[in-house]
């Protein structure tokens, strides 16, 4: 996730592309799990169940976000810290908002400005950018009197800031912005497919998310089409599916661009570990590959 000083939130986030796709990545990016726990929300308050809807830390927090290496972060009053798999506060809520660990650092927020922690929740990267995002095999984007360029794990740039927009890197490439549209680079910084969408997202399951003439579809790895647009909305691949929006629905595709789950759901997010959350109105609840709930919509 990338974060400006405007948007001090865990799940306010730049997600490189039009308006149209923030609307799921907000709703989804906290509920992405490498661990397979999710954050669930019941009676206003956050806890967590495994993929098969088992409560596992009872809701008690004001909000929450995925696990990622053994920690997630959660919100307690006006304040982010870290708890582990079994519901208990490793690092105190201290933080205006916290991130996932990414690579072993969690990109904080404390005065309007961002860096990073590591597992006990001590600064090894000064809060210093204007906005930043996560760390990915040694190299994080971090946005530098306005401009965007990318760190390594010392906070030394290794990708001078240039870009209007820089994503976190992903199958060793990273979405960037120049002028008004959308490319990716290397790890070197050299443009690898030439800035020319409206919008796009991250590459995952080997396809990235574009937008041209107003809809969404997929490209490759060499910037070739392979779904053609036709979403109003839609997500990035994972676990061999993606979310999109047909109509004012949302269901999800195989990557042949067909329906696995056919558009149902006032919103969704991403599959991970086998299910994915989904809406119908302020309910949130998840289902599994075959559509079916493991866990009903609570709000």
């Amino acid at each position: 996730m990338l974060h400006d000083r405007k948007r001090l939130a865990l799940i306010a986030a730049l997600v490189l592309a039009a308006a149209a796709i923030a609307l799921w990545s907000s709703n989804d990016a906290g509920f992405r799990s490498t661990t397979g726990i999710f954050p669930v929300k019941v009676n206003g308050k956050f806890g967590f169940i495994d993929k098969n809807g088992r409560v596992v830390v009872e809701p008690q927090f004001d909000d929450a976000g995925k696990f990622a290496e053994g920690r997630a972060p959660v919100q307690v009053g006006n304040n982010w810290g870290f708890v582990d798999r079994k519901g208990k506060l490793v690092v105190h809520p201290q933080f205006e908002m916290a991130d996932p660990y990414s690579d072993g650092f969690a990109l904080v927020a404390i005065g309007r400005r961002f860096g990073y922690v590591d597992e006990q929740g001590k600064f090894v990267i000064n809060p210093q950018y204007e906005g930043a995002g996560n760390f990915d095999d040694g190299l994080a984007p971090v946005l530098i009197n306005g401009k965007w360029g990318y760190i390594n794990r010392a906070g030394k740039v290794m990708i001078n800031p240039q870009f209007d927009e820089a994503g976190n890197f992903s199958d060793n490439l990273a979405l960037i912005r120049m002028g008004d549209r959308y490319g990716y680079i290397d790890r070197e910084g050299k443009i690898q497919i030439n800035p020319q969408f409206e919008g796009a997202g991250n590459f995952s399951d080997g396809l990235a998310l574009i937008k041209m003439g107003g809809k969404f579809g997929y490209i490759d790895r060499s910037g070739k089409i392979q779904i053609n647009p036709q979403f109003e909305q839609a997500g990035d691949f994972n676990d061999g599916l993606a979310v999109v929006m047909l109509g004012d629905r949302f269901g999800y595709i195989n990557k042949q661009g067909k329906f696995a789950i056919n558009p149902q759901f006032d919103e969704a997010g991403d599959f991970a570990n086998g299910i994915a959350p989904v809406w119908l109105g302020d309910r949130q609840g998840y289902i599994n590959r075959e559509g079916k709930y493991v866990w009903n919509p609570t709000a």
